[in-house]
């Protein structure tokens, strides 16, 4: 085998997005020797992807918001699955950390008076959303980046980890490779942070980009620890379906939040005809204009467009399949009917330039045509809510890659607020966790061999098939049998051809050198991507109901003893096994939150 390279820190961070950064950042303030290991360069995480706002219940534009609103929105949102201690530090917390990634520089949008600007998004009852036009991911990655520089952080970059490396029940480190040369290199560590984001390029279809291929869920998975709630995997409801070459780019929630419109091919506003009953009860603010939203009032205060992303991306299918879609296969979204094109111009940038570059649309005067594109998935690695400690000793994990906060979906805005909240628990209780370990873990000679063996197979060999190949079946395999709706059939006959393309996979073969090698990472990836496909899969096909971002069409209906149900999957003697746990109970002072008077 070849030699490699060692590099030790007490904790080490995979992953250099909101979380990895804001991890790594309160890991170095507790005074521990940090590496932040990233994929990509750093500044190119998929953050800078997150574009209408960070939420948090400042009541800078409502001063009737509040955390309980919010951890109301946050549980009604995620169907009552969500993890109910992370949804409350979620709500309670994030107002203070939107504040100090304003004292680190984040140039925020103004309301007159000089306080940050907050705008409507969907499933939240108030203006809640902090933006920067509508590049918030950018800001804050920028803000992140410019004060963690000065912490004393090592930043490792184009490094692909391949394995985790343990010493008995708890994580020593992990092994790696350098995407430029092929080198191996062994991170020696008392405390892994996994930030690696979600698992977007199991799907044709995506606003992911490259780096999103399930690697942290999937490394998690082999270390020994438990993933929860794969089965829900959110299709955001507006993506770019024109040109081909842009199909799945995200458009911002923020278009429908400052007042954009969807629109069928008959130019009808259709999300008035999708309206559930009991959404309408709980987010009118009167039962009058309760009334009125379900009688496809067009005046109603809060327009049905901000509805879940999971209610939007449905009706957008169920336009298209009852033939009034768009010309591509989506719907349209106006926003230019709505709103001036100075204003246009100036609360919506990024969509602007988007859409005038890449599909020679002007939303200023045309509206976009946008349909459902993978965009999150809400479970992944079972953690502790308050350390986001996972089931293995040492390995921590936050941000996408660790599940728990957003239950069967995840309500727009939460995102970036989540990045902050627990990427600063992550790091804060890895390097309490690392200094209460006096020596660090011996690394195991033979584990190193084995991941080595198991990342050079694809050049050893007669293999005859091609990763490229590999990777448009899984897609095609996820489209068609774990996509926005599912059934029985189409999911049994998912998990069998990914067992093939699993036998497929064993038999990959790469040419040429290690060097500038992407055939090569497309390989390394696709073992993560398969893994977490079949995740996805098994936990679809055992949850016999319809709940967020988990649709069977053969189970319409939400059941309530699923709502008490986590789906947990793991790696026992070499298979892959899944059982139902029983989410904890909410303590009483929560419960009463949930029954609140609208309007309290």
């Amino acid at each position: 085998m070849d030699n490699y390279e060692v590099c030790e820190h007490d904790v080490i961070v995979i992953g250099a997005g909101g979380a990895g950064l804001r991890a790594a950042i309160e890991a170095s303030k507790e005074g521990v020797s940090v590496g932040l290991v990233c994929k990509s360069l750093l500044g190119k995480a998929h953050t800078v992807m997150a574009e209408g706002g960070v939420a948090a219940a400042l009541a800078y534009a409502d001063d009737r918001d509040n955390w309980q609103i919010h951890f109301r929105d946050t549980m009604r949102g995620g169907k009552m699955l969500n993890n109910w201690r992370m949804a409350q530090l979620h709500a309670q917390e994030a107002p203070d950390r939107v504040k100090e990634l304003e004292e680190w520089g984040a140039l925020f949008d103004r309301l007159p008076d000089g306080r940050i600007s907050q705008r409507n998004f969907g499933g939240h009852r108030y203006p809640r959303l902090a933006h920067v036009g509508d590049r918030t991911g950018l800001e804050m990655i920028r803000t992140l980046q410019n004060h963690g520089i000065h912490q004393g952080i090592q930043v490792y970059m184009e490094c692909t980890i391949v394995e985790l490396l343990k010493e008995g029940d708890r994580i020593a480190g992990a092994i790696g490779y350098w995407r430029e040369t092929g080198v191996f290199v062994v991170f020696r560590a008392k405390a892994v942070v996994l930030c690696t984001g979600g698992i977007g390029k199991a799907f044709r279809v995506t606003s992911n980009s490259w780096e999103y291929t399930g690697d942290g869920q999937a490394l998690a998975y082999r270390a020994g620890a438990d993933l929860i709630d794969m089965e829900f995997v959110q299709f955001h409801p507006t993506g770019m379906i024109w040109p081909p070459s842009v199909q799945g780019i995200l458009v911002t929630e923020g278009v429908r939040g400052d007042g954009g419109i969807l629109q069928n091919s008959k130019g009808e506003r259709f999300m008035f005809n999708y309206i559930p009953e009991m959404f309408a009860a709980e987010t009118a603010d009167t039962e009058e204009e309760a009334a009125r939203w379900l009688k496809g009032d067009k005046h109603a205060r809060r327009p049905p467009d901000l509805l879940t992303r999971d209610v939007v991306a449905r009706a957008i299918r169920s336009e298209v399949r009852a033939g009034r879609g768009s010309p591509h296969g989506g719907a349209f979204l106006n926003v230019y009917s709505q709103l001036p094109a100075e204003v246009i111009r100036k609360r919506l940038p990024s969509m602007y330039h988007q859409f005038k570059k890449l599909g020679d649309v002007d939303i200023t005067s045309q509206p976009m045509e946008v349909g459902p594109t993978a965009h999150y998935v809400m479970g992944g690695i079972r953690v502790n809510p308050d350390t986001q400690e996972s089931t293995v000793q040492g390995l921590f994990a936050a941000g996408e890659a660790a599940a728990g906060l957003h239950g069967a979906n995840r309500l727009g805005g939460n995102s970036l607020s989540d990045l902050l909240v627990f990427g600063k628990r992550a790091g804060e209780y890895a390097a309490k966790y690392a200094k209460d370990r006096s020596s660090g873990p011996r690394i195991d000679e033979g584990q190193v061999r084995e991941a080595q063996q198991t990342a050079l197979a694809p050049f050893e060999g007669n293999g005859t098939e091609n990763p490229y190949t590999l990777l448009r079946d899984l897609q095609t395999v996820m489209e068609e049998g774990a996509g926005i709706v599912r059934n029985k059939a189409d999911l049994e006959q998912g998990l069998e051809n990914l067992k093939k393309l699993v036998a497929r996979h064993r038999d990959v073969k790469v040419e040429g050198s290690r060097h500038f090698n992407p055939g090569w990472h497309y390989a390394v990836d696709l073992r993560n991507l398969m893994t977490v496909s079949q995740a996805v899969a098994l936990c679809a096909l055992n949850r016999e109901e319809s709940r967020g971002g988990h649709t069977r069409e053969d189970h319409p209906d939400s059941v309530t003893k699923w709502e008490q149900v986590n789906s947990v999957v793991r790696l026992r003697n070499g298979e892959m096994q899944l059982e139902h746990a029983r989410r904890p109970d909410m303590p009483d002072e929560l419960k009463a939150l949930l029954t609140l008077p609208e309007g309290a």
